[in-house]
């Protein structure tokens, strides 16, 4: 007990029930003497345990020095997130934190039925945690009594006001009574934060969280280089080679989250969506999935960033890059919680290199650059997986026996052993065999030598020809063209040799290593993006018979390319000489020369026309 002799005995009972050894630096700070009952403006970082210190420091304001709550009428306590989800985080936190107070907690989100939600209310509840909007709906209808509140908590107030909720909260703390205690929990405290707190405040006690300079110590940052081509199967690899209990792959819009979500269910991972389309149900179904084992994958976009707790995530895949370091920190902080250990790995195609150096130097954090793993990596991980269950220590069962003898006695140990690993291998999915890409410095130019000759095209080796319906009369262009062909062939420029273009077709040469590839990643309708098609052709392709038309010999060649000829000067403009000295034939010119029309006329009146010069009387 002598870890929490600061806390109410009925909340101390809860911590020690659910294994908290020692508190967190947050929470630490939330029961100094000095704070007392005073406001707190606190910033902590995600993942650093808010929900229990808010939950810590609210708790002798609402008990007035009892044990035990009173029956429910009007709430004592308000706590406002910016999501759903967090909004019901914080409800299941407090309900067994509260646990043994007898507490009421009710929450009031936006997506769930309303009049359920009311019912609650009128029942009555001793804390209440919703999101603003939804917060804002009850007190105009009259259906959420503020008159009773001791406390109104703000929990990740800067995300709030990011997401637009000033409005929202600014009506809800106007509604809440004035001798009230308000906490303020940010991961930041820019200048609009200090001044909801200066308005709304009184003498509020900043506090800092110590330690929050060493944010994230518990995650490891992986940043991996790939080709373009191979993003989602260099995901793949990384989803197979850490086999998470839970991992949480991050993408920027909602169609990336469909079409991962598809990708990944055809290969046998058990996966759950995540985004801002799906209704508050299926999301809340899909979160429960992941916390009970029936998913060990959530897609999600950044709506999830935000105050998700996976107890068992492990594993953080940014598929799209965040687009600032807040973001990465926000994604990332939802592995490595509560001193556990998380790894968070970012996909870099090789274009956004640089980039992502920036991201991890503005957050402030060191990544390992390192290229994914491959297929011999993970089948590898796979096997020590295999050599370190721990069934095998177990020992064999009197009601086992009978039919490990008999299975002894029909095959041998080897055949027994090979039908063992194969069952293991075939209940995961197969890994994906990445390209090789070239490795970088670490000031992320590729390694060249300056005496290596540039590859000629001539002696490009083994190949197979392509056809593609598509050509200069369509203003195909090789810019265009190779990463078109990368991208959906699943192939570099390495494998690709000389392009032939002709007015309506264009020949492409390809690596015969990576022929049939490229035919199985472009799928069996053999189309590439605009419904270009693709066709095989056997050997060399034949220019004369392929549309192509050699150049007429009466056509005048474009300027700049073709045999130069020489063109007689054109004659300049002369004077046109007087009568009688022209000679016949000779070039005239009257560059000049006006047509007849309607004659010009003078007035004083336009800024546009001379001014008449006016005439003496």
């Amino acid at each position: 007990m002598s870890n929490f002799d600061r806390i109410v005995p009925a909340l101390a009972a809860a911590l020690e029930k659910r294994g908290y050894v020692a508190l967190t630096p947050v929470q630490k700070a939330v029961l100094a003497p000095e704070l007392g009952e005073a406001d707190a403006l606190v910033s902590a970082q995600t993942g650093s345990g808010k929900t229990v210190a808010f939950g810590l420091a609210l708790a002798p304001t609402l008990l007035g020095g009892a044990e035990r709550f009173a029956q429910a009428a009007a709430p004592l306590a308000l706590a406002v997130a910016p999501t759903r989800e967090l909004a019901l985080q914080v409800t299941r936190e407090l309900e067994w934190l509260y646990e043994l107070t007898g507490a009421t907690v009710a929450s009031c989100v936006g997506g769930m039925d309303m009049r359920t939600e009311r019912r609650a209310l009128e029942r009555g509840a001793h804390i209440v945690v919703g999101t603003p909007g939804r917060l804002r709906d009850h007190i105009t209808r009259n259906s959420l009594d503020m008159s009773a509140l001791r406390a109104v908590v703000l929990d990740e107030a800067d995300e709030m006001l990011d997401l637009g909720f000033r409005e929202d909260l600014e009506f809800i703390l106007d509604a809440a009574p004035a001798e009230r205690r308000t906490l303020m929990f940010s991961a930041t405290v820019p200048r609009s934060i200090a001044t909801l707190a200066q308005g709304y405040q009184r003498n509020a006690v900043r506090i800092s969280a110590a330690g929050e300079e060493k944010q994230h110590l518990d995650i490891e940052y992986r940043a991996l280089s790939v080709a373009p081509a191979d993003r989602e199967n260099a995901i793949i690899n990384v989803l197979r080679f850490y086999e998470a209990k839970n991992a949480l792959v991050f993408c920027n819009t909602r169609a990336a989250v469909n079409h991962l979500t598809a990708r990944f269910n055809n290969r046998n991972f058990s996966v759950v969506a995540l985004s801002g389309e799906l209704s508050q149900n299926e999301r809340s179904h899909a979160l429960q999935a992941m916390r009970d084992g029936r998913a060990k994958v959530c897609i999600a976009t950044d709506v999830a960033a935000r105050g998700i707790d996976l107890p068992n995530l492990e594993l953080v895949v940014h598929a799209d890059l965040p687009t600032n370091p807040e973001t990465l920190l926000h994604r990332s902080g939802r592995t490595g919680r509560a001193g556990r250990k998380g790894v968070s790995a970012l996909i870099v195609p090789n274009s956004a290199r640089r980039r992502t150096e920036r991201l991890l130097q503005s957050a402030g954090l060191t990544a390992t650059w390192a290229s994914p793993p491959s297929a011999d990596d993970v089948l590898r991980r796979d096997d020590e997986r295999i050599l370190a269950d721990p069934t095998f220590d177990e020992p064999v069962k009197d009601d086992e026996r009978g039919f490990i003898e008999a299975l002894l006695a029909r095959h041998s140990a080897e055949q027994v052993a090979a039908a063992f690993v194969r069952q293991c291998r075939a209940s995961r999915s197969a890994p994906e065999d990445l390209m090789d890409i070239a490795p970088f410095t670490p000031s992320g130019e590729k390694f060249a030598r300056r005496d290596e000759a540039p590859s000629r095209r001539d002696d490009f080796g083994a190949s197979v020809w392509f056809s593609l319906s598509v050509g200069r009369r369509q203003n195909a262009e090789p810019r265009w063209l190779i990463p078109m062909l990368c991208r959906t062939g699943n192939i570099t420029k390495r494998e690709i040799g000389a392009i032939k273009m002709q007015p309506e077709e264009t020949f492409v040469q390809i690596s015969a290593d990576w022929a049939d590839r490229f035919l199985a990643a472009i799928g069996p309708d053999r189309k590439l993006q605009n419904n270009i098609a693709v066709k095989r052709l056997e050997g060399t392709p034949d220019l004369s018979r392929a549309g192509y038309q050699p150049p007429r010999p009466d056509k005048k060649p474009h300027r700049g390319k073709g045999a130069f000829e020489q063109y007689a000067p054109k004659p300049k403009f002369e004077k046109r000489a007087p009568a009688g000295q022209r000679e016949a034939g000779a070039f005239e010119a009257k560059p000049w020369a006006k047509k007849p029309g309607k004659p010009k006329f003078e007035t004083s009146g336009s800024p546009k026309h001379k001014k008449s010069k006016k005439q003496p009387g």
